[in-house]
């Protein structure tokens, strides 16, 4: 199993499932070694360990812990399991550094994490954009033919309800579990849409989870929908191209509306299409150092156009911002979330693993994206009676999608 670093979406969770942002190749251990074990650093004898000062010193910080442990176990009136315990405080460990972004992942968790990856999956297909200063979570896309879709859920909803939990980013990972079940499995969840609950039993079913979308919309310009930057996207992206390109395209709308990121490998591939040599974002870590992404000679001479809204983060933004820096792409859409840190998911002992922010990125020219996000060179509201709506693919009543066709014209024209 692979460990990756990701540029989290938590902003988001692609498909009712928790995907991450993005991608280095690069090892936490390998960055930051962990401390010498007890084992090796100590003196063994029989039954008994002789531990330094400063290893004994460390332990007593858990002094506490470990006597709530056992006051615990000796005397709450039924048996307890102990691993649910001690997963409990691994988990509250983490929510201690109070970021949204680091967690734990128990070992069920950390065996989807991967899973999800693969892009099929049991559930109701929803996509959920998660707000973590109105804890609100958000319907940001559903999959055609699933069961929400089949049952009118509509992007712009709020998920509200899952069985009998009231639904905030503080518990969105419980919900998800609930909705993911087996084929079949019966799940009452409740949205919002304007103030009214719109209560759905909603069966289970296996979701496909399709991230590129594409086609041609005019003689010369070609349209690709990118959902999240995971799984096969770039190898699906680079195909997609090749197929406008053979049928005439010289322009292309890359739409990144709603995308909560993914992979930096994936952003990485998919800009190396576009830019020759040189850097597509650096990050920076806690000791000063910089790591940086490059790309390869070797690009397409398109010309682009980046559609983007507020819920456009993370993978997105280093995209979004790497093509304007470099490829004079113009962007299009609302100014975008603003989510420019990175995390590494970590495997720990027995299946569990964590995910820790490490570092911040920024685009070539230097810009920090985090919490100011990427103000577009044209900007263009989605009409508020428009909110919600769910548009066939490159379709021009879209107002932000006919903007971004109409900018790529003049330049096509220029």
């Amino acid at each position: 199993m692979r460990r990756k670093i990701l540029l989290l979406i938590s902003l988001s969770l692609a498909a009712c499932l928790l995907t991450g942002c993005a991608a280095l190749p690069l090892m936490l251990s390998e960055m930051y070694p962990a401390p010498e074990s007890p084992a090796s650093a100590s003196q063994e004898s029989g039954d008994t360990v002789t531990l330094t000062r400063e290893e004994y010193e460390r332990y007593r910080k858990f002094d506490n812990l470990l006597l709530m442990l056992d006051t615990v176990k000796r005397e709450y009136y039924e048996d307890v399991d102990e691993e649910a315990l001690l997963q409990s405080a691994a988990a509250g460990l983490l929510e201690g550094i109070d970021d949204p972004y680091t967690f734990y992942y128990t070992p069920e968790d950390y065996a989807q994490l991967w899973e999800d990856d693969e892009g099929e999956y049991a559930g109701i297909g929803i996509q959920i954009t998660i707000n973590y200063n109105t804890k609100i979570c958000t319907i940001s896309r559903v999959f055609d033919g699933g069961p929400a879709f089949n049952a009118g859920v509509k992007r712009g909803d709020i998920l509200y309800q899952v069985e009998d939990l009231i639904v905030s980013s503080d518990n969105i990972e419980e919900a998800i579990a609930i909705m993911r079940n087996t084929p079949g499995t019966q799940v009452h969840v409740t949205f919002l849409r304007n103030g009214e609950e719109m209560p759905y039993t909603l069966t289970c079913a296996t979701v496909t989870t399709t991230r590129v979308e594409h086609k041609m919309i005019g003689n010369q310009a070609g349209y690709i929908g990118l959902y999240e930057f995971a799984g096969d996207c770039a190898e699906k992206f680079e195909e997609a191209l090749k197929d406008l390109e053979s049928q005439g395209a010289k322009g292309l709308v890359i739409d990144l509306r709603d995308n909560p990121g993914g992979w930096v490998s994936d952003a990485q591939a998919i800009g190396d299409l576009f830019l020759d040599e040189g850097d597509l974002c650096y990050l920076e870590f806690k000791n000063g150092e910089r790591q940086y992404y490059n790309t390869t000679n070797g690009k397409s001479d398109i010309k682009l156009v980046l559609l983007v809204n507020e819920n456009s983060a993370s993978a997105s933004e280093i995209l979004t911002g790497a093509l304007r820096d470099r490829a004079n792409a113009v962007v299009v859409g609302t100014k975008t979330y603003g989510k420019g840190i990175v995390q590494n998911v970590e495997a720990l002992q027995n299946g569990a693993g964590m995910q820790l922010t490490i570092a911040q990125y920024y685009m070539p020219s230097g810009y920090a994206v985090h919490k100011a996000g990427i103000t577009p060179d044209v900007i263009i509201e989605q009409p508020e009676e428009d909110v919600g709506k769910i548009y066939q693919l490159a379709d021009l009543d879209d107002i932000q999608v006919k903007t971004a066709f109409e900018t790529l014209e003049k330049m096509l024209a220029e």
